[in-house]
């Protein structure tokens, strides 16, 4: 079988939460696709790295630049001329041009739940792709139950068609979160790591640091890079009184190889997203032994419900300072956190996913 796969997300460098799913997920199909005598043929829309994916009998690089409406009227004009048996996007949209066989992932509709923490002209279009990957997609992918119930919900997408995949957390991470050693700095501290955004409900995370900062000694550090409505949540911070302002730090983006010594190091991680479709942070912080404090919500809840976190109202700003509370004082509460999260990994591998991901399109040609 030729298994036509949609890797631009995976090559960019700086991957967020989408960008790692189908970097890891194509990384585990290929071994698989291997096995079972099928050739895979990844599209770019530039070249990859050198180590990215190495070409192999029975894999294919197709490098397609094109300076606009990459997916759309480049990769659609490929599929057309060069049909695979079945296309598969893990984190993008399938050409409206492609009527023959796809599958493709579905993330999340938090831009359903929180239209204002995009651009009206993005929500449009993620309106419409989404309902186009639902509608063109033999079986529609989703990383959490969450996300399949919004589908049914939200686009009237039959329950029949949504198949919940969870992804899984990357290998070498697990490593590194074994060996890394804890981030040393003079003051204890307290970490956010994603995207800086409102729809992470960082500002809420700020009031709530305000709100404890007179009883605790640590720092609150803001990692990762600004996105969407960012300024609101920058104005915030420059509005704060000193000495509370000195202690809300932000390093930016932050590169893989010091992602596990700052989490490591970290009393708590503060995850409390207003909604997700999938929480790899929260599944970093277990693997690094890091207590972790996140939403009630969403997929959040979800990936938290064997215990592998201290579960909050997001939208409620004393609950979460006083879960913060908790955490730094109650270290029988640390030592059942920190466990029940390890354990708790034990339920996301990306082999898995991908065995079934390739299951799929086997049984769906």
């Amino acid at each position: 079988m030729l298994i036509g796969i949609d890797a631009s997300r995976a090559a960019i460098q700086k991957r967020t939460g989408t960008e790692a799913y189908a970097y890891h997920l194509i990384q585990h199909l290929i071994p698989l696709a291997a096995d079972k005598n099928h050739t895979l043929r990844l599209y770019f829309n530039q070249p990859p790295a050198d180590n990215l994916f190495q070409p192999a009998s029975h894999v294919e690089h197709r490098i397609i630049p094109f300076n606009r409406l990459w997916t759309h009227l480049r990769l659609g004009a490929e599929l057309f001329r060069r049909p695979p048996d079945l296309f598969f996007t893990p984190a993008h949209v399938i050409p409206y041009s492609w009527f023959g066989p796809a599958m493709a992932t579905v993330h999340d509709l938090g831009y359903e739940h929180f239209p204002e923490a995009h651009t009206a002209e993005q929500v449009r279009y993620l309106r419409w792709s989404t309902q186009h990957n639902a509608k063109r997609s033999r079986v529609v992918l989703a990383d959490s139950k969450a996300t399949k119930q919004d589908l049914i919900r939200f686009y009237g997408t039959a329950a029949d068609k949504i198949q919940v995949i969870y992804p899984g957390i990357d290998l070498q991470f697990l490593d590194e979160a074994q060996t890394a050693e804890p981030l040393e700095r003079d003051r204890p501290y307290l970490l956010f790591l994603s995207t800086i955004q409102p729809r992470k409900n960082v500002g809420r995370i700020i009031d709530a640091f305000v709100t404890v900062a007179d009883q605790i000694p640590h720092d609150l550090i803001l990692a990762g890079q600004t996105g969407w409505q960012a300024d609101r949540i920058l104005a915030q911070i420059e509005e704060l009184p000193e000495p509370i302002k000195s202690r809300v730090i932000r390093p930016g983006f932050v590169a893989d190889s010091e992602k596990a010594n700052l989490i490591k190091g970290a009393a708590a991680f503060i995850y409390p997203s207003l909604n997700e479709g999938f929480g790899f942070p929260l599944l970093e912080a277990n693997a690094c032994g890091t207590p972790v404090i996140t939403a009630n919500s969403s997929s959040l809840a979800e990936l938290a419900q064997t215990g592998g976190a201290l579960v909050v109202d997001p939208q409620n700003t004393a609950g979460l300072a006083q879960a913060i509370l908790q955490v730094i004082n109650d270290e029988g509460l640390r030592d059942q956190l920190i466990a029940a999260g390890r354990q708790n990994l034990e339920r996301f591998s990306w082999q898995t996913a991908a065995e079934q991901v390739l299951s799929l399109i086997e049984d769906n040609l």
